[in-house]
């Protein structure tokens, strides 16, 4: 039996109690608007980190069926520093937290923002050079534009992903296809119970050795 309709109303609040929840978000600068399911979140927050939060939390939310992050990044003083200052960090934290990988990431760093370059052997090295540089004080933003060398076959992929799949008890394994290609590119296709579970699906793909592409055609249940 499908899951009852939540009403923009209800799902509104839930967004906003959500934020109001999280300890390590600043919520009362966040406007939440939602309409058709799709939430839109508004206003500013004092980090990167805390912007990106704040789209993680509404994902939790029940009937949230996508996510406009529209939260503009403001600095206070004391966080605002150089260019040249937040390179430096964030070479310090990609060779701590990946220090079998950060020579093959190139990072560029322009008023604030970091764009992550390169071409790396797992999804996990991606992801979490992007989580490490996300945390730098005075980054407004990051773009990751690091890729992945295929190193597994199609078939061995899509085993591996749907393995993974049966474990998450987040994930209703029987709910979502995976189909796979020779350049390392995953297609997902189904219907879930929420969009949280549609995220975790796609993170899950994403930690499969080989991976260079991810789609995630996934639909919530509405």
């Amino acid at each position: 039996m499908a899951p009852p309709l939540r009403s923009n109303e209800e799902i509104k609040r839930d967004v906003e109690e959500e934020l109001q929840w999280d300890p390590d978000l600043d919520s009362a600068d966040i406007a939440v608007a939602v309409k058709d399911g799709i939430v839109t979140l508004t206003g500013f927050a004092h980090s990167y980190s805390q912007k990106v939060q704040a789209g993680q939390d509404a994902k939790r939310v029940p009937g949230v069926l996508a996510i406009v992050n529209d939260i503009e990044v403001r600095l206070p003083l004391v966080h605002r520093r150089p260019d040249p200052e937040i390179a430096r960090d964030v070479v310090a934290a990609l060779q701590n937290e990946l220090p079998f990988s950060f020579e093959k990431i190139k990072a560029v760093v322009e008023d604030g923002r970091v764009r992550l370059e390169g071409e790396v052997d797992w999804s996990y090295v991606r992801i979490r050079a992007e989580e490490a540089v996300r945390r730098i004080r005075g980054v407004k933003g990051v773009q990751n534009l690091l890729t992945v060398k295929p190193q597994a076959i199609p078939v061995e992929i899509k085993q591996k992903i749907e393995a993974a799949f049966v474990r998450n008890a987040e994930i209703d394994a029987d709910s979502i296809k995976v189909e796979t290609s020779g350049d390392g590119t995953v297609i997902l296709k189904g219907t879930v119970r929420s969009w949280a579970e549609r995220e975790e699906a796609e993170r899950v793909a994403w930690s499969a050795p080989g991976v260079r592409k991810v789609e995630n055609r996934i639909e919530v249940a509405t």
